[in-house]
């Protein structure tokens, strides 16, 4: 059984909204869900975005298959509000709009008063011939197409603010033993509602300071088990038998569900063969005012 570090995981806040996105057929789907989702976050600030689940035919508004997304941006202000809003017409318009098939609908599961409205930044793609029209109960703007048909896009969109930066350093014996520990911490991951991983199994855990801010942030070295003997002792941080240390991270709508992922994740993984620790990246409170203790979370 592998041991669970006396530390913490950072949370922030961040605003989120959760959408169901649909399509024909799966490579359709698949091409909008990950272009929508792509690049979680080119540097420390940016949108950044993940897929929830993947839905049947059964479980659909429009009886067709069905990706669950979400996108994020940190922050909770009127910057960050203004920005959110930019980045998700721009992904809306480049990501799925443009791949066959697709329509989009609000899949936010709680109740809220804030919300989107899309025309101006989605609905105007039509160049003014866009109709608003009710189908499946819901609101949604119609904009023509080339290809023969009209993308659809619910007018309204819930965005509220929800939790950013769940996470785990796994400390494992090789690289293919964190490959596959890794890969299925995600998987667990992925059978939770509204939680999405943005970065599937990540190899490259970031640090708040660094030397070239222009690019953002960079790695983690003490982190990092091929700079043993080259950088000080004192910061090397890897333990003997440790040879790579994927990091996992996650959003949720909620406080609640982050703590419920992490400890679903810790149940899941603990006796895998490799796995030599669970750690978690944390700021000393420079980041966020959320801290999950990870030994709290077996109590």
């Amino acid at each position: 059984m592998a041991i669970i570090d006396d530390t913490y995981c950072e949370a922030f806040e961040g605003l989120c909204c959760q959408l169901l996105i649909t399509a024909q057929d799966a490579e359709f789907l698949n091409r909008a869900a990950n272009a929508f989702t792509a690049l979680p976050s080119t540097v420390f600030g940016d949108a950044e975005g993940g897929i929830v689940r993947w839905l049947s035919e059964k479980e659909t508004i429009d009886g067709r298959l069905g990706a669950i997304v979400q996108l994020w941006v940190t922050g909770t202000s009127k910057k960050a509000t203004a920005k959110f809003y930019t980045q998700l017409g721009r992904r809306m318009r480049q990501g799925i709009l443009v791949v066959p098939t697709t329509a989009v609908f609000n899949y936010y599961p709680y109740k809220s008063e804030t919300k989107f409205d899309i025309m101006n930044n989605v609905g105007h793609c039509g160049d003014g011939y866009e109709e608003i029209m009710i189908k499946f109960e819901r609101k949604m703007i119609s904009i023509p197409l080339m290809m023969g048909y009209d993308f659809l896009i619910e007018k309204e969109l819930t965005y509220a603010k929800g939790i950013m930066g769940g996470n785990f350093y796994l400390f494992c014996d090789s690289v293919n033993s964190a490959i596959k520990i890794g890969r299925e911490a995600v998987r667990i991951i992925d059978e939770i509602d509204n939680v999405c991983p943005t970065f599937d199994v990540c190899s490259a855990g970031s640090k708040v300071e660094t030397n070239f801010p222009e690019i953002g942030p960079s790695t983690n070295h003490s982190y990092c088990p091929t700079l043993k003997n080259k950088i000080p002792s004192e910061e090397f941080k890897v333990p003997e038998g440790v040879h790579s240390i994927p990091e996992i991270v996650f959003n949720a709508l909620d406080l609640v569900t982050i703590k419920s992922t992490m400890k679903e994740v810790i149940d899941g993984i603990i006796n895998m063969d490799g796995l030599i620790k669970i750690s978690a990246g944390n700021y000393g409170g420079k980041l966020g005012k959320y801290k999950i203790f990870l030994r709290e979370l077996r109590v």
